[in-house]
């Protein structure tokens, strides 16, 4: 039978610790009750001493949620359990968080006080916020640098005095998942009264390693994990409130099960993102943009066959609509056609072929082929003639001071025939070397250039109607490159002209 590991999310204290990421009250309640729809066990609402608007966030806090419990932070002080009372008193489940250096590094340098004076005042603070609220929980700061015998007289005095959560803190990040497990394995054994008391940890990233040292600390007794959204927090930040869950829900649901709900974990993650002004980077765990996206063409092909191939979670099960293909120069057909199915398109397979190779073409000078760009594509494909002359390549030497010339390669039967221009500008210089190669002149009588979608890499469509003789021809290309678009929509009106019935002149057969 697993174990219920309680979920305390710091969030809204520890990960309001980042430079720039300060919260008014109307932000704080926002994610408090998103907090409360994902089910975590305890919100760590914040610092209520630290400002006379955080005081007054975690009451509005304290005054508005059901159902988790709202904790506030204090230092073991007696005016900071003042504040901190007086901001969670109102709550349906409240709790006083004190807390108090314990190694030797924060007793000396920055407490000034040897051990058996901090121990006191540790006592005696345990026994302040007791007189006020039934449920305290006590931190020992610096734990997993703390020498382990004082450790141990220090949590046991905390449980003694009344403490109902005890929290042994890798406060900055310097423990490893084997020492840190062993740590809360051997407290358990060797302090008797944390059988009676909720064991907590709270792991910092500044090695990379909070939710690892996280997940040894939950395999080695302990009963209560504190972490954040996106695992932000001060410094390197937090355990990720995300990564730890599923990971226990994916590998170890035989060992341990939190209360949260899953399917609320991408919402979360985005609000607290666009509260708090902090980008969730693209490769994050879990939430992070391509956490469900696949371009490889070897995945995208496993993942349309059985999606177990390469994604160990449904993305439906975080909130997330669906797993993401996303089209490059490395997707492969069977990714290219799902998605065309997806848009309605059903190809035969001599139009399908273009419209790959064509992919191909655009997707090597961009990033990503989104669906504007793919239809894009798909409707020139489909609506092209014949090709009596294609576009190989075109090189241009173009600037304010210089007149533009143009070199245009054509492919015809087989052959590449190349010829060279100059214009009033590059277009018109290109347009110039296609008719020379050609050997038949067109008068341009509309000319139409506009960005398929948005960014600088964005796919441009170039729309032309060319008069040949006495018949307007209109012709579309496509490209990235804007003056590439231009050539091959006029090179598609003289197609569409040679299609019409037009056979080659003479200047052309000597061609």
């Amino acid at each position: 039978m697993s174990r219920r590991i309680h979920i305390f999310d710091t969030t809204l204290r520890d990960g309001e610790q980042i430079p720039g990421a300060k919260l008014n009250k109307r932000q704080k309640i926002e994610i408090a009750e998103q907090l409360a729809r994902l089910g975590v066990d305890v919100i760590e609402a914040g610092f209520p001493c630290s400002s006379p608007d955080d005081l007054a966030a975690v009451k509005l806090i304290a005054q508005m949620i059901r159902g988790p419990i709202i904790a506030g932070l204090a230092r073991a002080v007696k005016s900071d359990i003042d504040a901190a009372w007086e901001a969670v008193r109102e709550a349906e489940r409240p709790r006083i968080h004190v807390f108090l250096g314990s190694s030797d590094i924060h007793l000396n340098k920055k407490l000034r006080r040897d051990r058996n004076a901090a121990l006191d005042l540790a006592v005696e603070a345990v026994k302040y916020a007791k007189g006020f609220c039934n449920d305290v929980e006590y931190s020992t700061e610096d734990g997993s640098r703390t020498d382990f015998e004082y450790l141990c007289r220090v949590i046991d005095a905390a449980v003694s005095a009344g403490a109902t959560v005890i929290n042994v803190p890798d406060t900055v990040g310097y423990a490893v998942p084997n020492e840190y497990g062993e740590l809360i394995r051997r407290l358990r054994e060797r302090v008797p009264g944390l059988s009676q008391v909720i064991l907590s940890v709270h792991c910092h990233n500044d090695l990379g390693l909070a939710v690892a040292n996280s997940l040894a600390a939950v395999h080695n007794g302990a009963d209560q994990v504190e972490c954040t959204i996106n695992g932000i927090g001060e410094r390197a930040g937090n355990a990720s409130l995300e990564e730890l869950v599923m990971i226990l829900k994916t590998r170890y649901a035989d060992l341990a099960e939190t209360g949260i709900n899953t399917q609320e974990i991408y919402r979360t993650s985005r609000m607290v993102s666009r509260v708090m002004n902090i980008p969730v980077q693209p490769n994050k765990a879990i939430v992070g943009a391509n956490a469900f996206a696949h371009s490889s063409g070897v995945h995208q092909d496993g993942v349309l066959k059985d999606r177990t191939t390469y994604e160990i979670m449904k993305p439906e099960d975080l909130g997330i609509k669906q797993h993401a293909i996303v089209l490059t120069a490395r997707s492969g057909r069977a990714a290219l056609k799902h998605r065309l199915g997806g848009l309605g398109f059903n190809l035969d397979k001599d139009v399908f072929e273009r419209v790959y190779n064509r992919f191909i073409n655009v997707a090597d000078r961009k990033k990503e082929i989104g669906t504007r760009d793919l239809q894009s594509i798909v409707e020139i494909e489909v609506s092209k003639v014949p090709e009596t002359y294609t576009l190989q390549s075109l090189q241009i030497m173009s600037g304010n001071t210089m007149v533009p010339l143009a070199s245009v390669t054509l492919i015809k039967d087989g052959k590449a025939l190349t010829d060279a221009a100059a214009g009033n500008g590059p277009v018109d210089a290109v347009f110039k070397g296609i008719e020379r190669i050609i050997g038949v002149q067109g008068e341009l009588r509309d000319y139409d250039l506009k960005a398929v979608t948005m960014g600088r890499d964005a796919l441009g469509e170039a729309m032309v109607r060319v008069q040949i003789g006495t018949t307007v021809y209109s012709g579309i290309g496509t490209s990235p490159d804007v003056i590439e678009a231009s050539a091959r929509a006029y090179v598609n009106a003289f197609n569409r002209y040679f299609i019409n019935g037009h056979g080659l002149d003479p200047a052309q057969k000597a061609r």
